[in-house]
């Protein structure tokens, strides 16, 4: 569809030439018009404005907006006063780290359009037909990115419960296989012992399955494989996929079919400005491939998380209550923290960024703690909550205070060779600790 003719780009000439008749001029008077514009398309294609959207490596600055779909941003708007340099502005926000994936740069004279880390076109803002020229370009890129995201989706809750099922069959079958069957025994013992007694084998199996078919995601869109490698339950479970491929079966031969679905996620990561944006994006793709792989789980654990307005806000009380109750804050040492149902670790991350520089070595070291009971949260958790730490102190550091345990029932006796010796040496130190109510 065209955007020439269409009715909302008058209505922005003439909301902007009554801004400047009445003598605004600057950015933060006169960015009103052109965001009303970008709004009323996106409300007519069913997709989300949102103003002043964080970007950068810490998400601490702001552009001034973002057209978005369920998944994550499509494409960014900054705004900026006739007066400036247009071409100087763009280098400076793209030397801060601004996205220039699908991003509308514009002075209320004109517009410049980045798409793909390049300039594509300029365009006269004072002519009708170029508005629309405009327009058709930024929204022809946002909707065939969303197009092939869609139907990767598609791919995906079509392959995903016949893959889970065959995958089940050839655990089931592997049974006979004395290797398999000894390390999926080993495995099903551990998995008593750390998360509950009554644990079935069907919740074990679901656990590889779930292991298997995420795997490749968690290392495409972390971009990290060494961190998949070194995580202390993903190697637990890789051994004993392993096993399961000791005689005549190949996990990649296997997961093939999912390579469209695969790349279309990765080539979308690879869009997102920052590893915030990367983590929302990781964390309703995850809500997706839960809710078509095992909607029971999905039903009785609860897979949608706290809006991150709400997490900022439960974040703030906490310190201020610190603060004026026991005159401390949350970088104070000896002030310990545990998330007990951690998820994807945002209240974690969040409690990260109000901790002093300077304090945070200590606080990660010894005074954070967090548990999760689900495999996948707990992956995205692991990679969240270490990235952060990367981001603020330049070191890459596994964040020992990560349990993959049941918080309701690790304080109720003894728990023994917990999946891995050191996922058992951190629930023994959080049991040991002030927080342990030991």
């Amino acid at each position: 569809m065209s955007f020439q003719n269409h009715p909302a780009i008058p209505k922005y000439q003439k909301d902007l030439a009554a801004l400047i008749a009445r003598g605004y001029v600057t950015e933060e008077q006169t960015r009103s018009a052109f965001s009303g514009l970008l709004k009323t398309i996106c409300d007519e294609r069913e997709l989300g404005f949102v103003h002043e959207f964080r970007v950068g490596p810490r998400q601490n600055r702001k552009i001034d907006g973002a057209v978005e779909d369920k998944y994550s941003p499509l494409g960014y708007w900054e705004a900026k006063d006739a007066k400036d340099d247009l071409d100087e502005e763009i280098q400076r926000k793209r030397a801060l780290g601004y996205p220039t994936s699908n991003t509308i740069f514009e002075d209320t004279r004109q517009a410049i359009l980045w798409q793909n880390e390049k300039e594509v076109a300029r365009f006269n803002l004072k002519k009708a037909d170029e508005i629309a020229d405009l327009l058709d370009q930024f929204f022809g890129h946002t909707e065939a990115d969303a197009k092939g995201f869609a139907d990767a989706v598609k791919i995906f809750v079509n392959k995903i419960p016949q893959l889970a099922a065959a995958l089940t069959k050839k655990i089931e079958d592997e049974r006979d296989n004395v290797r398999f069957g000894k390390a999926f025994g080993s495995f099903f013992v551990v998995c008593q012992n750390a998360l509950n007694p009554q644990i079935k084998e069907s919740a074990v199996k679901e656990m590889l399955v779930q292991h298997l078919l995420t795997e490749r995601l968690f290392k495409k869109i972390f971009d990290n494989e060494k961190w998949f490698q070194n995580n202390i339950i993903a190697g637990e479970l890789d051994s004993v996929i392993e096993a399961l491929s000791s005689r005549n079966w190949n996990r990649a031969d296997f997961l093939k079919s999912l390579d469209p679905f695969f790349k279309s996620i990765e080539d979308r990561a690879r869009t997102l400005p920052d590893y915030g944006s990367k983590q929302e994006f990781l964390n309703t793709v995850y809500e997706q491939f839960l809710k078509v792989y095992s909607p029971d789980t999905a039903d009785t654990m609860g897979i949608v998380y706290t809006p991150q307005e709400i997490v900022d806000w439960m974040c703030a009380s906490v310190e201020r209550v610190l603060e004026s109750e026991w005159g401390s804050n949350l970088s104070t040492p000896g002030v310990q923290i545990l998330d007990p149902c951690t998820g994807t670790g945002n209240f974690l991350v969040n409690v990260m960024r109000r901790i002093a520089p300077d304090r945070l070595p200590q606080k990660y070291a010894e005074d954070l703690w967090a548990n999760e009971i689900m495999l996948l949260p707990y992956y995205v958790a692991s990679g969240n909550i270490e990235h952060e730490y990367y981001d603020r102190c330049g070191l890459h550091a596994p964040f020992e205070g990560l349990c993959f345990a049941d918080t309701l029932d690790l304080f109720q006796g003894a728990q023994v060779s917990m999946f891995a010796e050191k996922n058992t040496e951190r629930v023994e130190r959080q049991k040991a600790s002030e927080i342990g109510f030991n």
